[in-house]
């Protein structure tokens, strides 16, 4: 083998050399026949001109016939060897991919590819009525957590997404108007102990004839308006949201401390924050909002022709716009006794558990109220509906190795099956796994779908 060529080029050179071997042999044959052919035209013998039992037209006509036969097959023998073998499999391949409304794979195609197939089925089925609704938040197990007394962020303990229990310190603020209260507060305790002592000694010195009556009873006044005004410096700390241990704390130690906790109300989920640290708030501000969302409410509306298949307690499913084929268990809880006005609607809500914290507040969500059986509804699973050009579609076998491309119109959904509509047969084996590299076969080759 020569240097930097290779066998491949090899075998082409000696093909080109063969091919023109051939056509120097066809054409120095045709020069041949033209030759004998212009010596029976130009120069006949005399022995021709006399009768012979074969006409001269009939020799004029077989030796044409004969020199077309050679032209054809030197013009046969040309193209073969002008064509490489590579083109071979091209053309057969084209035939294949002509099949209509037809995808097929080859064995070695087949055995590359995971094909599984399900039979279409046919049997009752719910039919469900469908209800758009909205996931919210359980209003009983949802607090805004406020303050009662103007003041300074201090800290900020908690942050949204954090879940906290219940008595958790969320924040703490710095109010000087509690710590005014909390004085007002000493200070009325302090003067109703000096009322007290001074009534216990008016009634000592009555008792012995030093003072008289009125002046006893002076200051058991003084001493019962001190008490009342105890009783209202105390009331306003409560008001105020200050804890009985803190009002404890301010008897035992005498000692003003202006900080406001804010704390979780009960076990829960930080969903809003709306403080910073070093902000003034206001009595009026929503700081934060916590929520139990282990149950949680779906919120929709009814028409009023379908009232009459809702009633409370009744189980239903609910598919969340999210997690599209997921049905979610739940209880209708709430059904409105007035409809809306302006939309003819009734109100629905259904409480759904919620344990893994998958459904959000103001997420979409549609509500399935099974109120009627089909009693003969076809069936296929999900897995098997592709979008197609023309829409949804499924590939049903056709032996071995031949998969048809079948449009079809569906209907609801439960579950992972679907209802069919038209377009496929009961017992027809649709493929599920697998489907999509049908799909793309079918794209490749462009395989229109069968109607």
């Amino acid at each position: 083998m020569r240097p930097g060529v290779s066998s491949r080029m090899l075998k082409r050179e000696a093909s080109f050399v063969n091919c023109e071997r051939d056509r120097q042999d066809l054409r120095d044959r045709r020069d041949s026949q033209f030759e004998v052919l212009g010596s029976t035209f130009q120069q006949p013998r005399t022995s021709d001109l006399e009768p012979s039992p074969i006409p001269l037209a009939s020799v004029l006509f077989h030796d044409r016939r004969a020199v077309i036969f050679l032209v054809a097959f030197a013009l046969a023998g040309l193209l073969a060897c002008d064509r490489t073998p590579e083109q071979a499999p091209e053309a057969k391949k084209a035939v294949v991919a002509d099949k209509t409304g037809v995808v097929h794979l080859t064995s070695e195609e087949l055995a590359r590819t995971v094909i599984e197939v399900s039979p279409v089925a046919r049997g009752a089925m719910l039919v469900p009525r469908q209800y758009t609704a909205t996931v919210q938040a359980n209003e009983n197990e949802l607090a805004e957590v406020t303050t009662l007394i103007r003041g300074r962020v201090e800290k900020v303990y908690v942050d949204v997404g954090q879940d906290v229990k219940k008595g958790a310190l969320l924040a703490l603020l710095h109010s000087t108007d509690l710590g005014v209260a909390e004085g007002a507060y000493l200070k009325s305790a302090a003067k109703l102990h000096e009322a007290k002592l001074a009534y216990e000694r008016a009634r000592d010195l009555y008792e012995q004839k030093v003072v008289s009556q009125a002046e006893l009873q002076r200051r058991e006044a003084a001493m019962k308006t001190a008490q009342a005004e105890a009783r209202e410096a105390r009331n306003r700390l409560e008001l105020l949201g200050v804890p009985r241990q803190e009002v404890e704390r301010l008897d035992r130690e005498d000692t003003i401390k202006a900080d406001v906790p804010l704390r979780a109300p009960f076990d829960g989920r930080v969903i809003m924050r709306n403080i910073t640290r070093g902000e003034v708030v206001e009595t009026q501000q929503k700081l934060f909002t916590v929520a139990d969302l282990s149950a949680v409410w779906v919120v929709g509306n009814v028409p009023e022709k379908d009232v009459q298949f809702i009633r409370k307690d009744q189980k239903v499913n609910v598919i969340v716009s999210a997690y599209p084929h997921a049905l979610v268990p739940g209880t209708i809880t709430y059904v409105g006794d007035v409809l809306d006005p302006a939309t003819r609607t009734m109100r629905l809500r259904v409480t759904v558990l919620n344990p893994g914290r998958l459904l959000k507040p103001e997420m979409f969500a549609t509500v399935l109220v099974y109120a009627a059986a089909t009693p003969d509804a076809l069936t296929l699973p999900i897995e098997a509906v592709q979008n197609g050009p023309t829409g949804t579609m499924v590939f049903v076998q056709r032996g071995m190795n031949d998969f048809e491309v079948r449009g079809v119109k569906v209907g609801s959904e439960q579950g992972e099956v679907v209802t069919v509509l038209e377009g496929v047969s009961a017992g027809e084996q649709v493929v599920t796994k697998g489907s999509f590299v049908l799909k793309s076969e079918m794209e490749r080759h462009k395989i229109e779908p069968t109607p």
